[in-house]
């Protein structure tokens, strides 16, 4: 129990109180008994007491703001296998990792075949950015512009716009499937919002030759688009084998293993 007086005790905690620093209120007996038991300087105890709520509340942030942006599944360049994609220069995706493109409101494409990390990379930058402070918004093209497309039949479309631009990063997915003009026209909104004025992280499965076909087959649209996505870029070309059908190779290896084993 603290040697302080009473009444000072009693207003240091309606002042966390008031200050809605309920981590800080929670340990405020237990650092002011370290300080008097000479553990701890009056600065340490000041540190202690707003480090621990500057940890609580950071926590919090970065919690909601995981869950705003809609990464599903997080994934960590930590938790990346480079050692598995001998062709992809860990040097340049820790460089990108310090979130400077976002800064220039650049765009990062991330392209390869199936499997490979694409996504893996891209929501592990995407967490980087949440963890900095950015605000992140992430979703399948086949995502944004369907609720492009609602938000037009509702005449909110300005406003999903205005939304989707003005993240620090948008993260999108394009995928193999074919959209429409109408559909190819609602992205293209998006990206010439965002050209110069928001950063944009792309996956793509296909090379930048054959966008057209995902984009209504028109050339002149894609071409305007492209102009846009490649003009700050940085482009990163994975090559190699799939993670997902090796996991499986793996676990086919086992189970064989494991039934010559059992038959033995």
């Amino acid at each position: 129990m603290s040697s302080m007086p009473a009444s000072t005790l009693e207003r240091i905690r309606r002042y966390l109180v008031g200050l809605r620093m309920p981590r800080a209120l929670e340990t405020l007996d237990a650092t002011l008994n370290r300080f008097e038991q000479g553990d701890s300087s009056m600065l340490e105890v000041l540190e202690t007491l707003l480090g621990e709520e500057f940890t609580t509340r950071e926590t919090r942030r970065i919690r909601m703001a995981l869950q705003t942006a809609r990464l599903g599944t997080i994934k960590t360049l930590a938790g990346y296998d480079f050692s598995f994609q001998p062709s992809l220069d860990r040097d340049r995706i820790m460089t990108l990792a310090q979130l400077e493109f976002i800064e220039r409101r650049q765009t990062v494409h991330f392209l390869g075949p199936p499997g490979t990390g694409k996504s893996h990379l891209s929501i592990a930058l995407g967490v980087e950015a949440v963890r900095a402070g950015k605000s992140v918004y992430f979703g399948s093209l086949a995502e944004i512009v369907n609720s492009m497309a609602k938000a037009e039949r509702e005449g909110n479309l300005a406003q999903r716009v205005r939304f989707l631009a003005r993240n620090s990063l948008l993260i999108v997915e394009i995928g193999y499937l074919p959209f429409g003009r109408e559909q190819a026209d609602l992205f293209f909104n998006v990206v010439a919002k965002r050209y110069e004025r928001g950063a944009i992280v792309l996956t793509s499965n296909l090379p930048f030759t054959q966008w057209a076909s995902a984009f209504a087959d028109d050339q002149t649209l894609t071409a305007a688009m492209l102009d846009r996505l490649l003009h700050h870029a940085h482009i990163v070309q994975i090559s190699g084998e799939s993670h997902r059908l090796k996991d499986k190779r793996k676990a086919g290896q086992t189970s064989t293993r494991a039934g010559a084993k059992a038959a033995a």
